[in-house]
């Protein structure tokens, strides 16, 4: 088994246990998903401008969909598992290592938020419970490396649409990807190629997701507020709902 064939799995296997760590405690789950919705409210009032910009709206749209948003992947993820060696050798090792970077975000964003989850009082998520779960989670160094990552995979798909015949070998692979379990991966790689080739260059995409999410990460650790408060007290965290 290729080292790239493992790297995926175990990353796999990091979000299984991350699953079953949470069926351990009672409401842990519950506070998982209202987190991740929490979370998918914070995105779109960060990137409300981004989100009706003609040129960023597909893309900030996208990412909001397939990396910020609070759908179960449980399925998803199993028949993945499933078919990583057909991956590994079906597709380019472009493609490949987007994939990976991928895996590997998945699964440090599954292993923060059920930290944060755990120092939630209740399934009442708002800006003052984020911030104290924020805090009590720490891992400051993971924050920044899931914000790398982040840019990685965004800056990994808009290197693939400067390489022209991959999207045509893209588009040759439909039938064999769905064949093989791989449909929804193909949907997601091909919408990630489209929506970064119609902005024509993600260099000002990339550096204005990287430039917020590491000022609003370096507020949420440095802001003083109540688990009660109604608002967070510094005003880089205004964008919190």
């Amino acid at each position: 088994m290729s080292a790239t064939i493992e790297f995926i799995l175990g990353q796999l296997r990091v979000v299984n246990d991350e699953r079953a760590r949470r069926k351990l405690v009672p409401g842990l789950d519950a506070k998982v998903a209202r987190l991740k919705e929490y979370q998918q409210r914070r995105f779109l009032c960060t990137y409300a401008d981004l989100l009706v910009s003609t040129r960023y709206a597909a893309t900030a749209r996208f990412f909001l969909d397939e990396l910020y948003g609070p759908s179960d992947f449980t399925d998803r993820d199993e028949q993945f598992a499933r078919v990583v060696p057909t991956l590994v050798r079906l597709f380019p090792r472009e493609i490949v290592e987007t994939v990976a970077a991928l895996a590997e975000l998945h699964a440090l964003s599954e292993s923060l938020d059920t930290e944060m989850a755990l120092h939630l009082a209740d399934t009442c998520v708002g800006a003052g419970a984020y911030v104290h779960a924020w805090q009590r989670t720490g891992r400051a160094s993971d924050r920044q490396r899931q914000i790398a990552l982040t840019l990685a995979v965004a800056n990994r798909l808009d290197g693939l649409t400067r390489k022209p015949m991959l999207r045509s070998s893209l588009r040759l692979m439909r039938g064999a990807a769905r064949v093989a379990g791989l449909g929804a991966l193909q949907g997601f790689l091909e919408a990630g190629f489209d929506t970064f080739r119609a902005m024509n260059g993600a260099k000002e995409f990339v550096a204005l997701i990287g430039s917020r999410e590491r000022a609003f990460a370096a507020a949420l650790f440095r802001s003083i507020i109540a688990v009660d408060a109604e608002a967070p007290i510094d005003p880089a965290l205004a964008c919190l709902p």
